[in-house]
C-alpha cells in the first residue's frame, strides 16, 4: 500500500495551508493511499546549528519528523509563502531531517520520495512565488517534484467552515494532483 506523509509548513492553529494539507490528505485516501497527517507544531526543533548537533545530537523531535519522511513513499506539502519563499519552519524541519545518523546513507530520508506541491494564502497568486524555492531544495536533496502543483489564492474565501475547498475548479486540480502523485508512486512500485 501507498504511504504518504501530508503535512503544512505552518505551526498556525487556523492556517489555510493545514485545511489544504487536509483536503489533499481526504483525496488521498480516497484513493486507496495510507496518509499520515502531521502538524509540524507538534515537533519543536531548535533552529538548526551544528555546534548544537555536535554537543546534544538530534532533538528528538527532528528525530521523529525524519523518521516519518523515512516511513514514507511520498509527501503531500502544503507551504505558506514568507516573502517570496517558505516559512522557516518548514526549512529548518527539512535542514534537522537531512542530517546522517551513524553509517545511514545521507538524504535517507528525502532520496527516492515524490511530493506533490500546493500552497494558499490571502493573496491573489495564493503562495506560489513559495513553491518555486520549495521545488528547488527538494529536487536538491533527491526528491522527485511532481510538475503539476496548487496555488490557491484568496485563502480567507476558499475554505468552507470545515476546511474544505469551495471552489469546483480548485478542488478538482487537487484532486489531479493528488491521483499523480499516487499514480506515480504506485508505478514507482
Amino acid at each position: 500500500m501507498i504511504k504518504i506523509l501530508s503535512f503544512a509548513g505552518s505551526a498556525r492553529k487556523h492556517s489555510y495551508n493545514k485545511c489544504l494539507a487536509n483536503a489533499a490528505a481526504d483525496h488521498a485516501e480516497a484513493s486507496g493511499a495510507l496518509v499520515t497527517r502531521i502538524d509540524l507544531a507538534d515537533f519543536p526543533m531548535p533552529i538548526f546549528c551544528q555546534d548544537l548537533e555536535a554537543e546534544q545530537g538530534m532533538p528528538e523531535a527532528a528525530q521523529a519528523f525524519k523518521q516519518l519522511l523515512i516511513e514514507h513513499d511520498g509527501f503531500l506539502i502544503a507551504s505558506p509563502e514568507y516573502n517570496s519563499a517558505y516559512s522557516p519552519l518548514l526549512k529548518n524541519a527539512i535542514d534537522w531531517a537531512t542530517r546522517r545518523q551513524g553509517d545511514e546513507p545521507p538524504l535517507l530520508a528525502f532520496r527516492g520520495k515524490v511530493a506533490a506541491l500546493m500552497s494558499t494564502s490571502p493573496g491573489a497568486l495564493g503562495g506560489l512565488r513559495g513553491l518555486v524555492s520549495l521545488r528547488m531544495l527538494l529536487g536538491n536533496i533527491g526528491v522527485l517534484v511532481l510538475p503539476d502543483q496548487l496555488a490557491v489564492g484568496q485563502a480567507e474565501q476558499a475554505f468552507d467552515a470545515e476546511g474544505l475547498l469551495i471552489n469546483g475548479a480548485n478542488n478538482k486540480a487537487l484532486n489531479d494532483i493528488v491521483s499523480s502523485l499516487v499514480t506515480t508512486l504506485e508505478r514507482l512500485q
